[in-house]
């Protein structure tokens, strides 16, 4: 354990503004001590079997960095890995880091209620944070979750589930934010195969500067239970051979609202079905077929969404909507 202290310059005289103590976590019986410190260096960290990282509670202002390789041991089990909560807090990657799941040992080709019980990876409930430079691999299912987030920074994420193609992987979204308020979401990679991106719940998102490969598009709708997504601008991005490019979705049999959704400067390549789809009837059991279920949908704005390299177009009517 050392102690850190911010310093400054002011005048040209040098100031100790203050100090907080480091822990690195090494091992994970050190969690509970780790958690006492306003600093917290997770270092080449294996997590037991079944058990969650559990970075929750943290002190308010705490740093947390993820150095080296962090793994996970293996069991059937809803997860998540790794959990943080808390308030002002910053999450980081130095470089070179990974947190690398393994999720080879829980993929059989089936879904994540199919076959073997496979955890999901990372999920934040935090507020006034910054989340920025971590790296994924093969998450066995739904990788970065940030539902409950309010006010909240996610940058230079990457998710790496390249291993899982040929249709050994599914169900490996790469971000989830649900019932979340004003975040922000940019310059991210991922490769998966489920959603690169979506919401079912929220208000005042943005996402920008991502990059999908290899999964099912951008998803932006609510799927019932009342839930309401407003105000969320998806743009300066990049759909490479995904099945769809953006999806706006909302369910079958249910209520709920979408409300002020852009779409803005989207690059389509490659993709296997649709560049654009608007559907209403998400959970039919006919879907695509079926009638859909009247869902209000206020100031939807498609611009400057370009397709290129394509193989073919094709148009197919989809409950309620269309897709291009």
């Amino acid at each position: 354990m050392t102690m850190v202290s911010r310093i400054t310059y002011v005048a040209g005289v040098l100031l100790i503004v203050g100090g907080s103590l480091s822990f690195e976590l090494t091992r994970f019986e050190q969690l509970n001590e780790a958690k006492k410190n306003t600093f917290i260096k997770i270092k080449n960290l294996n997590v037991p079997a079944g058990v969650t990282l559990d970075l929750t509670n943290l002190k308010e202002g705490t740093t947390v960095e993820f150095i080296g390789r962090t793994t996970f041991g293996f069991k059937e089990w809803d997860g998540p890995m790794v959990k943080i909560t808390g308030k002002n807090l910053r999450i980081a990657g130095v470089k070179g880091n990974l947190l690398d799941a393994e999720g080879q040992r829980w993929w059989n080709g089936r879904g994540a209620e199919q076959g073997l019980r496979k955890p999901r990876m990372f999920e934040a409930i935090v507020d006034d944070s910054v989340i920025t430079g971590l790296n994924f691999k093969n998450p066995p299912q739904a990788c970065f979750v940030c539902n409950w987030c309010h006010n909240v920074h996610i940058s230079h994420l990457n998710v790496d589930a390249k291993d899982g193609r040929n249709g050994l992987a599914f169900n490996t979204d790469g971000f989830g934010i649900g019932y979340a308020k004003n975040i922000t979401l940019t310059d991210s990679y991922v490769y998966n195969q489920d959603d690169c991106f979506v919401t079912g719940a929220g208000e005042d998102i943005l996402v920008q500067r991502l990059t999908c490969e290899g999964g099912n598009g951008i998803s932006v709708g609510s799927l019932g239970g009342g839930a309401k997504v407003e105000r969320v601008t998806i743009k300066d991005s990049k759909i490479i051979n995904n099945l769809v490019g953006v999806n706006v979705k909302t369910g079958w049999n249910v209520q709920g609202a979408l409300k002020d959704i852009t779409f803005d400067n989207i690059e389509l390549v490659d993709i296997q079905q649709f560049g654009i789809t608007v559907h209403g009837n998400e959970g039919h059991p006919k879907f695509p077929g079926g009638d859909p279920t009247p869902f209000p949908i206020e100031n939807l704005t498609i611009n400057n969404v370009e397709r290129k390299f394509e193989r073919s177009w094709r148009c197919q009517r989809l409950g309620m909507g269309r897709s291009w």
